[in-house]
C-alpha cells in the first residue's frame, strides 16, 4: 500500500469525497519536525492538531458563500523527519513540494519549525521561475547561524532570501545582528513592520509593489497576537489580529498569483483548542481566497 493510502486522517475531515490524490487541486504536506526549536517546544505536533481541528471546521465558508473543499484537498502522510538534520528535512520537503508542484498541484505545507521552508521555497522558486517569498511573521529569522546551524528555525529568512527576494510582514522582534544585515550595503530583503502597519498608511500599497507577480507566502503563526494565538514557541506581543491577517490574505490573492505557502509554528497547548482551530481555518480561508476570490474579481473585470 502506498504512502497516500496508508494515512486515514484528512484535512476537513476523514469522510469526504473530495481527497483522492489524482483528482484533488491542493496538497497538503505535514512536516512535524522541531529539531531546532529554542524555547517552548511541541510545534512537531502541530500538522496533527490542524488536521484534527479541520475535521470540526463547517466546511461552508460563511464569507465566500463556498465549499472550498471541493476544489480536491488530498492529506498526504507526514514526511518522516525522525533523526534527520535540518538539512535532510529541509531536502526532503523540496522534493515532496516539487512532486506536487510538477503535478501541477498547489501545495500546503504544515509545520513543523519554519527552517523546513527553506525546502519549499526551492521548490516554488524552481517550478515557478521569477518568484518572491512574503514571509508574516514576529522575528525577522535573518540570523545567518545560530546554534551551530545555518537551517535553524532563526536563520530561515536570511536562508529564503538566498534563494528570492524576500518581503517581511508583521515583524517586531530582531537581535542586533540582524539589525546591522538589514542595514548593511548587501541587504535587499524588504520589512514592512508591525509599527509601519499601525503608523502608515501606504503600508499595503508598499507590500504590493514589492511582491512580484507570482508569490510564495510563508505564515509563522507567532506573526499573530498571543492574545489569539498563546500556542507559539515564543509569543511576541503586538501581532496581528484575526480581521487583519485575513486582509492581508485576501489582498494577496486578489492581486498576485500565489504559487503555494505553508504555516508553521504551531505548537499545541493542552486542554486549548483555540489556536489549532484559528490555523486550520486561516488555512481553508486563504484557499477559498486563493480558488474563488481572485477568480471572482477576474470575471467581474
Amino acid at each position: 500500500m502506498s504512502e497516500k493510502t496508508l494515512y486515514q486522517l484528512k484535512y476537513g475531515g476523514a469522510d469526504l469525497n473530495y481527497v483522492d490524490y489524482e483528482k484533488a487541486k491542493v496538497i497538503m504536506l505535514p512536516v512535524p519536525y522541531e529539531e531546532t526549536v529554542t524555547y517552548r517546544r511541541g510545534t512537531a505536533n502541530g500538522p496533527m492538531a490542524v488536521i484534527e481541528a479541520s475535521g470540526n471546521m463547517e466546511l461552508f465558508d460563511e464569507e465566500l458563500g463556498v465549499e472550498t473543499h471541493k476544489i480536491g484537498v488530498h492529506t498526504m502522510a507526514p514526511l518522516d523527519t525522525s533523526g534527520l538534520s535540518p538539512e535532510a528535512v529541509i531536502e526532503k520537503v523540496h522534493k515532496a513540494e516539487k512532486d506536487v508542484l510538477t503535478a501541477g498541484k498547489f501545495p500546503v505545507l504544515i509545520g513543523g519549525e519554519h527552517s523546513a521552508s527553506v525546502g519549499a521555497v526551492k521548490a516554488a522558486r524552481e517550478t515557478a521561475g521569477e518568484i518572491s517569498v512574503l514571509q508574516l511573521d514576529a522575528h525577522y529569522d535573518l540570523k545567518n547561524e545560530y546554534e551551530g546551524s545555518k537551517n535553524n528555525h532563526a536563520c530561515v529568512a536570511r536562508r529564503i532570501q538566498e534563494i528570492a527576494p524576500l518581503i517581511q510582514l508583521g515583524v517586531r522582534s530582531l537581535s542586533r545582528e540582524e539589525r546591522d544585515f538589514l542595514n548593511g550595503p548587501s541587504n535587499v530583503v524588504k520589512s514592512i513592520t508591525a509599527y509601519d502597519i499601525l503608523n502608515d498608511s501606504l503600508w499595503d500599497k508598499k507590500m504590493l509593489d514589492d511582491l512580484k507577480e507570482k508569490v510564495y507566502v510563508t505564515i509563522d503563526a507567532d506573526v499573530l497576537d498571543p492574545s489569539i494565538m498563546p500556542a507559539v514557541g515564543t509569543p511576541e506581543p503586538g501581532g496581528l489580529s484575526w480581521y487583519l491577517t485575513l486582509d492581508i490574505l485576501r489582498m494577496l490573492a486578489q492581486n498576485r498569483d500565489i504559487v503555494g505557502f505553508d504555516v508553521m509554528e504551531l505548537a499545541p497547548l493542552e486542554g486549548n483548542i483555540a489556536p489549532d482551530f484559528l490555523i486550520s481555518k486561516l488555512i481553508y480561508r486563504f484557499l477559498g481566497y486563493i480558488f474563488f476570490d481572485k477568480n471572482r474579481k477576474k470575471n467581474n473585470n
